[in-house]
């Protein structure tokens, strides 16, 4: 019943918005694509790190945490 409640009051604020008259700067498409950048090579590496894990589970070795 709450999800409902919600549901309605997000489509009730979308439905009376009014004009922001707002003013984007021309370096705003320069940092999301420094962001969607950032996050693509951020997500290569999560991915590298994990299937080196995977890889080094499977092949038997273990680390000495001794080192």
């Amino acid at each position: 019943m709450r999800l409902m409640h919600l549901i309605v009051f997000a489509t009730v604020i979308l439905c009376c918005t009014r004009n922001a008259y707002a003013y984007l700067d021309p370096g705003t498409g320069s940092y999301l694509l420094q962001i969607l950048i950032a996050g693509l090579v951020g997500a290569a590496f999560s991915i590298k790190v994990f299937w080196l894990r995977i890889k080094d589970f499977f092949s038997g070795k273990k680390k000495d945490n001794d080192e």
